[in-house]
């Protein structure tokens, strides 16, 4: 991912990048389900970063007990230590809440490595620590049991479903307050200049309704609304 496209993408909302993705064909991009932990403060960079993927079945009480941790191999532990710095870590945990997909120690030390953000269709525990880390944190409810009461730990960086999106490695993730949407690594560049456009616009016309005027040949806009936006954002050199 270039820089350019990963500073454009941290300024571009979940909704618009969605909607420029839909005109793209793609329906299946918002992960639902899953909020933000330790909501991100006004004027605040979005989540950006490239998945690493973590992948959960249902645990089995033969293989997963407490000793499962001191194999270095555990493909949780082994995760958190390789996840490349700038990346998401991105798990699926099956939608499944009632254990945890990971706690506050792991997920210190994805933002000790400098990763962006982690992502689970679960829930995390220690929910109150992680609510004071800088790190981007999104989950579906706080769990406190540990995962291996319920999830067992398969693969790392294959394809996963997460909150019934598909995501491969190497795609884009962006959060912001309102939820996580994934970008195909392929056509990122391009999403995210649409995107920057798009919100241009939307700028252009949010400030027109807050003046009062009407949606009715302004959003969509007429060539006329047009020319007055290309006025706008040579005035406001946006």
């Amino acid at each position: 991912m270039r820089e350019e496209t990963k500073s454009k993408l941290a300024a571009i909302s979940t909704a618009t990048l969605t909607t420029v993705l839909f005109k793209r064909g793609l329906r299946n991009t918002f992960i639902a389900g899953i909020h933000r932990i330790n909501p991100a403060e006004p004027n605040q960079p979005n989540m950006v970063g490239p998945a690493y993927t973590l992948r959960y079945i249902p645990a089995r009480e033969d293989l997963d007990h407490i000793g499962v941790f001191e194999d270095r191999s555990h493909p949780q532990r082994k995760g958190i230590e390789e996840c490349p710095p700038g990346s998401v870590f991105v798990i699926d945990s099956r939608r499944n809440a009632s254990a945890a997909s990971a706690g506050n120690i792991l997920v210190s030390r994805l933002m000790k490595r400098g990763i962006a953000g982690v992502v689970t269709d679960g829930g995390f525990r220690d929910t109150p620590e992680i609510q004071a880390l800088a790190l981007p944190a999104y989950h579906a409810a706080p769990s406190a049991p540990t995962n291996l009461i319920k999830h067992h730990a398969v693969d790392l960086n294959v394809p996963i479903g997460c909150g019934e999106v598909p995501v491969f490695p190497g795609d884009i993730m962006v959060g912001d307050n309102e939820g996580v949407a994934v970008i195909p690594a392929g056509i990122a560049d391009e999403v995210a200049q649409e995107a920057f456009e798009q919100t241009a616009f939307e700028d252009f016309v949010q400030e027109k309704v807050m003046e009062g005027r009407g949606i009715f040949g302004l959003y969509p806009p007429t060539p006329e609304t047009r020319e007055e936006f290309a006025r706008w954002r040579k005035d406001s050199k946006r």
